[in-house]
């Protein structure tokens, strides 16, 4: 499976005095590419890909780092849950990619 997630802390020590959330995002993302399952980060949402027990222990263990900024924490998360199917993260953009050239020509 493939997870999007993405968290932000509210209440407590929660930013910077510009407002950010870079430490607890930090936080968060350590704790994905620790984990050693295929991952990539972009300014709003981290992917990771592997079971569905993998991925949501990192996704669990993501939101308590993220804990440690604030007394809450949103998580918005999507899943593409595809049984017998690895290597998701890359071969969609790929196949993505193949049509749009298809297109151009």
């Amino acid at each position: 499976m493939i997870v999007a997630f993405s968290l932000v802390p509210s209440g407590g020590r929660v930013s910077r005095e510009d407002g950010g959330v870079v430490d607890a995002v930090a936080a968060a993302v350590r704790v994905v590419r620790e984990s050693g399952l295929p991952n990539r980060t972009s300014s709003m949402f981290t992917e990771i890909e592997g079971s569905w027990d993998e991925v949501m222990d990192v996704v669990k263990k993501a939101t308590e780092a993220v804990g440690e900024y604030g007394s809450r924490v949103s998580l918005v998360l999507k899943a593409d849950i595809r049984p017998g199917r690895t290597g998701e993260m890359d071969a969609k953009l790929e196949r993505l990619e193949a049509e749009l050239d298809k297109e151009l020509g």
